[in-house]
């Protein structure tokens, strides 16, 4: 049987190992966490959201982020940094914001997204998976009517490719989610998408981990990924053997017969050496997690929200409120900023004042896996620049794979992403038209 290592035990490598196993293959999954699901999968904004596929590259987004370039407390915060990395990455991220190329990208991840959403809730219906879900589908809503202007131009596009997005009056927002009744009169409109869902991905995360357990697959936690090491004598690149470092340990060798990326931000590093370059830069995303007020849980929403002027999203799990969003590029840092939180808790607290419980938050922050694009790659590894479509069979790897780079749609993406690499690796051509990278697909 062919085995295959997964790196990485967060949403996007716990769906590819479960995929991976119900085709057939032997595999384990590698992960320097105590368990699947702790880093950027631990307290996501909870969406499945194809509608929230407006890439943050789009041309709008250069003037804002001037605009936010001092401002603490912005959605978007570019840190300037002496950093090339980051300054090649932020080239890009322009170039992308071409009206032609942000229209391309929003496209991929429409269609990514349908396929994946449709993934999701198969396999929920396949194995009766529970995790929080709701499906009630998500709304936009705005305060700004600049915002809600700008939303229905991709809210159009986004019909046209297949996502169920409409503009909706104030008045059916206020009925679909009563919970914005003491703000309809600031509201100037909204737009709902019926078949988007909601669900914790941490709790999904684990519980489909113990599925893959249960199915024979093998995890190594609390097991550092050290490096990739390479055939030099192949004919084509081969990657023969991965160091490994198991906590209190001494350093090993593992192999495999194949090897997919699922490490979303800490890909980078891996690939480098192998002078795989993938254009893949850390966005600090933050969640704040309230409970719900027990006297008046109606007054904190069960729609999950998305408020496109503040770029936060709203989640219900169970007796708790997840608020998430905003990015802040800089670097791999993972200290909480008090003012970036306290914003966070500021808006809540104009939107749903008596529907939580303000001192009971929970702060976490995460690194988002950004690609210029917002675009994830998926497919066959290959030296040098990686990129959407990219094919170079002479420099492709025969069998190191990628699943990485989901930015802030890890979760809605993840079983799409999975069950594609899955086929693509059983020289399947995924029933989805997204350009996979290293294939001729």
């Amino acid at each position: 049987m062919t085995h295959i290592a997964v790196l990485g035990a967060g949403v996007v490598g716990v769906t590819t190992a479960w995929y991976l196993r119900q085709a057939g293959y032997d595999v384990t999954v590698i992960e320097r966490e105590s368990a699947a699901g702790m880093q950027t999968s631990f307290a996501n904004g909870g969406q499945i959201s194809v509608s929230h596929a407006t890439p943050w590259a789009n041309p709008a987004t250069p003037m804002k982020a001037l605009k936010w370039l001092f401002k603490e407390d912005a959605p978007l915060l570019f840190r300037l940094r002496a950093d090339k990395d980051q300054l090649k990455w932020a080239m890009q991220f322009l170039q992308e914001c071409r009206a032609d190329r942000a229209d391309a990208n929003l496209v991929q991840m429409v269609r990514l997204g349908l396929y994946s959403r449709d993934a999701l809730q198969q396999l929920r219906a396949d194995i009766g998976i529970n995790y929080e879900q709701q499906t009630r589908g998500i709304m936009h809503f705005y305060t700004s009517q600049a915002e809600f202007d700008a939303a229905i131009e991709p809210t159009e596009r986004m019909q046209a490719l297949g996502c169920e997005r409409h503009v909706i009056d104030i008045n059916n927002a206020v009925n679909l989610e009563p919970a914005l009744y003491p703000i309809a009169h600031k509201l100037t409109g909204a737009t709902y998408t019926s078949r988007d869902e909601s669900g914790n991905a941490h709790l999904f995360t684990q519980r489909l981990a113990q599925r893959c357990i249960d199915a024979g697959v093998q995890f190594l936690y609390d097991t550092e990924i050290l490096a990739l090491n390479t055939d030099a004598h192949s004919a084509r690149p081969h990657v023969h053997s991965i160091t490994i470092r198991p906590k209190g340990e001494n350093v090993q060798t593992f192999t495999a017969d194949s090897h997919v990326i699922a490490l979303g931000s800490y890909s980078v590093p891996l690939l480098k050496p192998l002078d795989i370059r993938v254009p893949i830069f850390p966005a600090k995303g933050y969640s704040a997690t309230y409970t719900v007020n027990p006297r008046a849980p109606h007054l904190a929403p069960f729609v999950s929200l998305i408020d496109d002027e503040f770029k936060l999203v709203t989640s219900r799990l169970g007796d708790k409120l997840r608020v998430a969003g905003t990015a802040e590029f800089n670097g791999y840092n993972l200290d909480l900023n008090a003012t970036r939180c306290e914003a966070i808790t500021r808006r809540v607290q104009q939107l749903f004042p008596k529907g939580i419980i303000a001192n009971s938050v929970q702060y976490w922050t995460g690194l988002r896996p950004m690609t210029p694009s917002n675009v994830p790659l998926i497919g066959r590894a290959h030296c040098g620049q990686v990129k959407h479509g990219s094919h170079n069979a002479s420099a492709t790897f025969d069998n190191l794979w990628l699943n990485t780079g989901h930015g802030t749609l890890g979760w809605t993406h993840a079983c799409g992403s999975a069950k594609a690499i899955s086929l693509l690796i059983q020289g399947e051509t995924p029933n989805v038209d997204f350009d996979f990278v290293g294939t001729n697909s």
